[in-house]
Parts: structure tokens; C-alpha cells; sequence
């Protein structure tokens, strides 16, 4: 049997722009991604910290090193910019293999850009 659990997540990012009249997506600095393992167009949640929205879509790069973190399309309906969001990313992973199960949390600065990425154990949320 197969469980979805948490692969990773890019903790509290600003919303820099959106577009709505993109056919739907969030673009996300291609820096972001590759630290949360997150590949061009893969299933992400995006939870708004700021108004409590939370929707589903797929992740599309935008240029390395530039913060960016793109609302598009139907989603800019429920964001605004400067919304603080977390960007979400789960996968199947088999049973047997949950004693080395961990999940990424990439942390960015006042900028988006990435300062820190911790790898938890279950064992480290017990200890908070």
C-alpha cells in the first residue's frame, strides 16, 4: 500500500505578481523549485497564510535568482500580491518505506530568496 505524504514545502514566500489571464499556475523561481525538488509542472498546493485560500495547480520556473512567485490565472482571484503563501508538494511513497521517510522545508528570506532547507524526521517534530 501506497501513502501521500508531505515531499516538501517552500515556507512563506511573498507573492510578487499575478496574472489572470494565464491559463493557471504558479511560477516559481527556479532557484525555489530545485531547492524543494519541485519539477516543472508537478501538482503543488499553495496555502495563503494571508486570507486562508488554498487551491491546487501545477509549478511552471520562473528565471533563477529572481524571487519570483507568480500567481496565474484563476488562482490571482483568491491571492494578491504581497500574500504570504506556502507552496506545497506531496508524493506516493510505500509503506515499507516510511522508517527513511523525510520531507524538505525551504525557508527564504524577506526577498525569496532560499536561506535554509532542513530535511524532518518524524523524530524532529517530536522534539519541537
Amino acid at each position: 500500500m501506497q501513502r501521500i505524504m508531505l515531499k516538501s514545502k517552500i515556507q512563506e514566500v511573498k507573492i510578487t505578481n499575478k496574472e489572470i489571464q494565464y491559463s493557471g499556475s504558479l511560477g516559481i523561481d527556479k532557484n525555489l523549485m530545485e531547492a524543494a525538488d519541485i519539477m516543472f509542472g508537478e501538482q503543488i498546493h499553495i496555502y495563503d497564510v494571508t486570507n486562508g485560500a488554498r487551491l491546487v495547480t501545477y509549478a511552471i520556473p520562473a528565471p533563477a535568482g529572481s524571487g519570483i512567485i507568480a500567481v496565474k490565472g484563476a488562482a490571482g482571484r483568491l491571492m494578491e500580491k504581497d500574500d504570504t503563501i506556502l507552496v506545497v508538494a506531496f508524493n506516493n511513497i510505500d509503506e515499507s518505506d516510511l522508517a527513511s521517510y523525510t520531507h524538505k522545508i525551504v525557508y527564504v528570506d524577506d526577498k525569496n530568496q532560499p536561506v535554509k532547507i532542513d530535511e524532518r524526521t518524524e523524530e524532529d517534530y517530536l522534539k519541537m
